[in-house]
């Protein structure tokens, strides 16, 4: 008779259902609202290793039957071995994605759905390029963004996700046309292959850049955002992960991701982090509790996983 897996849960009974690593810091953009997954923009030059990632992954799902991993970064794509790692792990996952600002997928789309990659979130902040410019802080890199979501759609990395972060003053106003753009790839791909998501600003880990609190200038009004969208809607559909919400206008999937004042955010999250340089991260909003991965060996990684739980913490808590 099978034996039933074990279950990473946490104190608060939040039940781990998904990986997410942070493979590198590196970026060949830098946006104005980066927090970098939580883990800043400072730190050291080693990144973990393809067989260090490759084997938390397999020991999660081989011991907690997590079986699904995003891949994020920095930029995940400037990884040399991201293909490799992709390949090493795709047995034993139900569900392999990669988070990307989309300028190197045209490059890499074909190769990474023949590895086993099944999915793409790409961030696209505005379809102007003075405002992409602005936002990204980089010149010319829309019409490889957009090049590079028309790749992954052919190449069948689908349902694809455009992240689109909004800034109060500078890309709130685009909402109708990102929803026309994603109707367009739909189009492309024969079906409902694209999802607008718009994603509100966390501003406080932005104190490093724009002299920190200006950012938050940018913070839209996520609420009447909402308003809009639900007096748009045909139909509302609130999902598990986080209780984010899905409105559906005009035939395009528009889902919402509103982490500030939102406590059911946190009490919902399924999800572990682990940082570019091998550490477990319980909580996204904080780094004084991560737990270090220092070797290879299975057992190690179990205690690992077990001992981060008990550092995991809704609302935004503080530990004594």
């Amino acid at each position: 008779m099978k034996r039933e897996k074990e279950r990473l849960i946490d104190d608060y009974g939040r039940e781990i259902r998904s990986l997410r690593f942070s493979l590198t810091k590196r970026c060949n953009l830098n946006c104005i609202y980066c927090h970098n997954e939580g883990e800043g923009r400072r730190g050291g030059s080693v990144e973990i290793s393809a067989e260090l990632v490759i084997e938390i992954a397999r020991v999660a799902s081989a011991y907690f039957d997590i079986r699904r991993i995003k891949f994020s970064g920095g930029e995940p794509l400037m990884r040399d071995d991201l293909v490799e790692i992709v390949r090493g792990m795709r047995d034993f996952e139900d569900d392999i994605s990669v988070t990307t600002n989309g300028t190197l997928l045209k490059k890499y789309a074909a190769e990474l759905a023949d590895a086993g990659l099944d999915r793409v979130n790409v961030s696209l902040d505005s379809l102007k390029e003075e405002r992409y410019d602005f936002i990204t802080s980089s010149r010319n890199n829309l019409p490889k963004v957009i090049d590079g979501i028309y790749s992954a759609i052919d190449a069948g990395l689908t349902s694809l996700k455009l992240n689109t972060v909004l800034l109060k003053g500078i890309n709130e106003d685009e909402v109708v046309s990102m929803i026309g753009f994603v109707r367009e790839c739909n189009k492309r791909g024969g079906g409902e292959v694209a999802i607008l998501q718009l994603i509100e600003m966390i501003p406080s880990f932005n104190h490093e850049h724009l002299q920190g609190l200006r950012m938050l200038n940018y913070k839209a009004d996520f609420y009447e955002v909402e308003a809009e969208l639900k007096s748009k809607a045909s139909a509302i559909k609130t999902r598990e992960l986080q209780r984010r919400r899905k409105y559906f206008v005009d035939g395009v999937e528009v889902e919402v991701v509103h982490p500030i004042d939102n406590t059911e955010f946190c009490a919902n999250c399924s999800r572990l982090r682990i940082t570019s340089e091998g550490k477990i991260k319980p909580c996204l909003l904080r780094n004084d509790n991560l737990v270090p991965v220092e070797s290879v060996d299975e057992k190690h990684i179990v205690n690992k996983l077990k001992l981060a739980m008990k550092y995991r913490e809704p609302f935004f808590g503080k530990r004594d």
